[in-house]
């Protein structure tokens, strides 16, 4: 083949080529889409997964499969997300943990959270809330913090992976108290033990925690924002019990695969913040302790890179040794 039609032949694959992609992108989606929630079934993920999967099946006319992967705080579910094909067929619901704290607490990660994921948008933004078995006797958190230091042995906490580990071991470091770390393998299962008086206290995101605070089989001592949460008013700050200057923030995400093309990020992104704008969505999201956001992906981009060098900042100051 001569040099010309070698040009020539090379040009119309790569026209042929990018027609094929562009017909791909342009009738995205065109058969059932997973959907990566990265912890087990029963917690704030699996929760929000399913109702936001349930709201693109009907807005975008395929199917939406949750799948769990809970293990290992997260890690499984984000290393199988990173390594997905980018072809929008697979989406993945995100906590802040999984993305800017992980890198700090562990001595080695399966995935990059800046180089193998491409951010689509911030879901929600509020506290954690810091809860009690009724059991525990103490009203306010600095009744809570004056029975666990004359508790020999300390007051055990529930945690279920580096954020709320983090979260909590943070508080006890300021509040200078002795909290014994039980690790469960999921929100549902340190829930039961919460409740069952296993464990006696946890930090816990307000989606699991409202209704058990409500029914009287928890009781909500301090939320962990600077601000009082508006959906829970009448629960005073970590700050404003006698610990000023604690803060800590929670949210979840959806991510895509790196590479994905940036008109089906477009499409998923444009769904997902007018299901977001949704009264009943937001009246949900409200009533479990949590804002919808529905943030720019170059927003979200800028809030993992800013929160990952904090939180190494964090773990440093408060000692805790990496896995």
């Amino acid at each position: 083949m001569t040099p010309v039609k070698c040009a020539a032949a090379g040009l119309f694959l790569t026209v042929t080529v990018g027609n094929a992609a562009n017909a791909a992108e342009a009738n995205y989606p065109n058969r059932p889409i997973r959907f990566i929630a990265p912890f087990v079934p029963g917690g704030p993920s699996d929760i929000l997964a399913r109702l936001l999967g349930q709201r693109l099946n009907e807005s975008m006319g395929q199917q939406v499969v949750v799948d769990n992967r809970g293990s290992a705080g997260g890690i499984v579910g984000f290393e199988l997300g990173a390594k997905a094909a980018p072809d929008g067929y697979t989406i993945m619901i995100a906590t802040y943990s999984g993305l800017t704290v992980n890198p700090s607490t562990y001595r080695k990660l399966p995935y990059d959270p800046v180089r193998d994921f491409q951010p689509v948008t911030q879901l929600t933004v509020g506290p954690s809330v810091l809860v009690v078995n009724p059991s525990v006797g103490a009203k306010t958190l600095q009744d809570f913090v004056a029975l666990a230091k004359v508790k020999a042995g300390g007051i055990n906490y529930a945690s279920t992976g580096h954020g709320n580990l983090l979260v909590t071991e943070q508080f006890k470091a300021i509040a200078g108290i002795n909290l014994v770390n039980v690790p469960y393998k999921g929100t549902g299962q340190a829930l039961v033990a919460l409740i069952s008086g296993e464990v006696q206290m946890m930090t816990m995101n307000p989606l699991v925690a409202m209704p058990h605070m409500k029914s009287g089989k928890l009781r909500g001592l301090a939320v962990t924002t600077i601000d009082r949460s508006p959906v829970m008013p009448d629960i005073p700050t970590v700050a404003e019990s006698g610990f000023p200057g604690y803060e800590s923030i929670q949210w979840h995400s959806i991510i895509m695969p790196a590479r994905t093309p940036r008109p089906i990020v477009n499409r998923l992104h444009g769904e997902l913040v007018k299901i977001l704008k949704q009264p009943d969505v937001i009246e949900r999201f409200h009533g479990q302790g949590v804002k919808p956001v529905g943030s720019t992906p170059e927003q979200l981009a800028a809030l993992i890179k800013a929160e990952i060098p904090m939180y190494a900042k964090l773990v440093k100051q408060i000692g805790l040794e990496p896995l």
